[in-house]
């Protein structure tokens, strides 16, 4: 799907994809480790080789040195067949940059790894312009409870969440997003974010659940 906008210096955006044929394009931890390491790696100016430290722990890549980076990712999460990710574009057009150095870079793993071939992603990246502060506060708290999907697919569609206890504990022990991060948790994929060129409300912090709930339950238009 072709994008109608040009991506502007300084503007937000939500950028997310999915498996072609919405199949699965996370099987294992592993998986999604790898992804997560791409998110790190890939934003950079120099280019990082993987596959020169594919011996080492994935915690341990959270460590190699970048130059200046790509884009600011404020937000992600991983989900079986689909991921999202929410960036700042420092300059107009870092984001394809980055996302093309990402998503070919997971394809080339996953299609090794499963010795497979074509496309593992349904068409080019989508984006989302992201034009008013509300909307970024609805993007945020989606992203982070996505997960909720998972474990009860019904209620989400209905934008329901029953159980707020048994879903805070479900996203606490996921940690294939960036939500532990603003919850406070000291990570090494905490690296991936740069939350400094986000709104005040991307600081960690402990007492935000009922924050994320609100802001998903009370915007209109949804996505």
């Amino acid at each position: 799907m072709e994008r109608k906008f040009s991506f502007a210096p300084g503007e937000y955006y939500h950028v997310y994809n999915r498996g072609n044929d919405k199949r699965k394009i996370f099987l294992d931890w592993r998986d999604h480790w790898r992804f997560m390491v791409l998110l790190y790696v890939a934003n950079s100016q120099s280019v990082i080789h993987l596959s020169d430290h594919e011996e080492k722990d994935p915690i341990i890549l959270f460590d190699l040195p970048r130059k200046e980076t790509l884009v600011d990712v404020g937000a992600y999460c991983l989900m079986p067949n689909h991921f999202h990710i929410l960036l700042r574009e420092p300059s107009g057009s870092n984001i394809s940059r980055f996302m093309l150095k990402l998503q070919t870079g997971y394809s080339m793993y996953f299609n090794k790894k499963y010795q497979r071939t074509g496309s593992l992603f349904e068409g080019p990246f989508r984006a989302k312009h992201i034009a008013e502060d509300a909307y970024l506060k609805y993007l945020f708290a989606y992203i982070h409870l996505n997960p909720v999907k998972i474990t009860d697919p019904e209620n989400w569609e209905k934008k329901i969440i029953p159980n707020i206890n048994q879903a805070k504990n479900h996203l606490s022990r996921y940690r294939f997003s960036s939500l532990s991060h603003y919850l406070g948790e000291n990570l090494p994929e905490n690296k991936i974010l740069n939350p400094k060129q986000f709104p005040d409300y991307f600081a960690p912090g402990t007492e935000r659940f009922s924050d994320f709930i609100d802001d998903w339950l009370n915007y209109s238009d949804g996505i």
